[in-house]
């Protein structure tokens, strides 16, 4: 069973400029879960306005290849946007690569979809979830960062539950759209209409 006070370790943090603007940058290992989490920070997180969140599962492909299957990257340049635009923000960048089933397992998964198969049945194909994704760390991060309130900026209603059965209280959920294209405009509707995700397409 989860240790559900879990020791959160401050590895090392230093400025970070980057295209969106200045952060912090602090890096974390919670104990019991794999991998380190980096922390971009900006703004006072104590004052008076509640910070903008950003969860966001690292995604090799989109994030830094700029594949077109995924929103990942789009996501995550507008996050970081968002956050520096904001009075103070935080966005996490978790080691969930693939939702959680590797990097390895998530070719095997553009393999099938190759094929015909969407994202949820290419995931069931290989015998794996469809998101094995875990939010319990990122949770107790923010816990020992003070913050016990946030916005979460998510299209992902699973994310919200998450920090909320951790004791950190989602008083808003900030929706962070981005324009589909050809090639992952069904991969977003698979996101929606089979994985509980709120997004809106234009008819």
């Amino acid at each position: 069973m989860a240790d559900p006070n879990p020791v959160v370790v401050l590895q090392a943090e230093a400025t970070l400029a980057t295209r969106s603007g200045a952060f912090k940058i602090a890096v974390f290992n919670v104990e019991g879960a794999p991998g380190e989490v980096a922390a971009l920070t900006r703004g006072p997180l104590h004052g008076d306005a509640i910070p903008l969140v950003r969860l966001h599962s690292e995604c090799l492909t989109g994030d830094v290849l700029g594949s077109l299957r995924c929103d990942c990257g789009q996501q995550l340049d507008a996050a970081l946007d968002l956050i520096a635009s904001a009075p103070s923000g935080v966005l996490l960048y978790l080691p969930q690569e693939g939702r959680g089933i590797g990097l390895a397992n998530k070719i095997r998964a553009y393999a099938l979809q190759d094929q015909g198969l969407d994202t949820v049945d290419a995931n069931l194909a290989l015998g794996l979830p469809v998101d094995r994704r875990d939010y319990a760390a990122a949770a107790h991060i923010l816990l020992s960062l003070g913050l016990r309130q946030v916005r979460l900026l998510t299209n992902n209603p699973a994310k919200s539950a998450a920090l909320e059965k951790h004791g950190v209280q989602v008083v808003e959920r900030v929706p962070l759209a981005v324009p589909p294209n050809p090639i992952n405009v069904d991969y977003l509707r698979t996101k929606a209409d089979r994985m509980g995700h709120l997004l809106v397409f234009e008819h």
